[in-house]
């Protein structure tokens, strides 16, 4: 598996036992990513991490340049990207601390802010009937459930 991305969500400003850390700053076509991408080597993977509300939590949801984002991970030559988030959910079943690796989800920002690439006469389509990768999925929960963690 090549360079994997994490975007930490809100409290999850660095990664415990990354080793070999640069920081890096970058402008791109779309603006300012959240934070500095911080780049290491996490159990022998290359991993480039964001803090996606910057660190201490300074950028709202509504604030955050999701497309800056996804571009400085492309650039520093991510091939799969994890974004961890801290939510609730309507489920009993789901607790606190649980782990959930979603295989599909709907989107409800009503187009709140710009999300595409595609702009200024590039039209492009995608499938998106599959938006989870797979294999990252069973990567994430196998680490999950090998690392003694909460239930998925």
């Amino acid at each position: 598996m090549g360079k994997i991305g994490i975007i930490g969500g809100s409290g999850l400003y660095k990664i415990e036992g990354l080793k070999n850390i640069k920081m890096i700053s970058m402008k791109t076509p779309f603006g300012k990513p959240s934070d500095k991408f911080i780049t290491g080597k996490l159990e022998g993977a290359e991993v480039v991490f964001l803090p996606r509300h910057g660190v201490g939590h300074v950028i709202p949801p509504s604030g955050i340049n999701y497309r800056a984002n996804i571009y400085g991970m492309k650039k520093l030559g991510v091939e799969r990207l994890i974004s961890v988030t801290a939510c609730g959910s309507l489920r009993k079943d789901f607790k606190p601390l649980d782990f959930v690796v979603p295989d599909q989800f709907v989107d409800r920002t009503n187009q709140a802010r710009q999300m595409t690439f595609f702009s200024n006469g590039i039209v492009a389509h995608i499938g998106f009937s599959e938006p989870i990768c797979s294999d990252s999925a069973q990567v994430v929960y196998n680490a999950v459930k090998d690392a003694g963690l909460p239930r998925i």
